[in-house]
């Protein structure tokens, strides 16, 4: 089966699973690493939920909930491993939603190409735009750089 309709059909067992939880879905990934493929889900706590972590019981559950589905439905036809977490500390800002929850956090910004000399670097998440801009505070300056030229956005994780 290909890829897409792995990753669309899990989407859709999962959804239907965690219906009622305090659950969402923050991305499923199906790919080829080395030898082995990998089905990992990430799942993630809704911005309104009372606890901001998804904890090792909530994925075990859907670990063994996705295993036994997948098994009886057979939509895999290859030996794969199932990998169920949260998009951990440093999460990568994926979808419309994320850069709107997390303005005024700091992030670490991956460019494509230099800008002002560099490729990679810190600021403070300021939004997204509906023109698909981020807009960041960079040392107390604005800047606005189309999400295009942004190679990967991720939560800093500072101690």
């Amino acid at each position: 089966m290909a890829k897409v309709d792995v990753i669309g059909r899990v989407q859709e067992l999962l959804a239907e699973f965690i219906s009622g939880k305090d659950l969402e879905i923050y991305n499923v990934e199906y790919r080829k690493e080395g030898p082995e493929w990998k089905l990992r889900v990430y799942l993630d706590k809704p911005e309104d939920s009372e606890t901001e972590f998804v904890n090792i019981e909530e994925c075990e559950e859907v670990n063994r909930y996705l295993s036994d589905k997948l098994d009886e439905i057979e939509l895999i036809d290859r030996k794969y491993t199932i990998e169920v977490s949260s998009p951990g500390m440093d999460r990568e800002l994926i979808h419309d939603k994320d850069f709107q929850r997390f303005a005024g956090r700091v992030v670490e910004v991956r460019l494509y190409e230099p800008l002002n000399g560099q490729k990679n670097f810190e600021a403070v998440l300021l939004g997204r735009t509906e023109e698909d801009v981020i807009q960041l505070d960079v040392d107390g300056e604005r800047m606005e750089i189309p999400h295009k030229k942004i190679s990967k956005i991720n939560l800093a994780v500072i101690f």
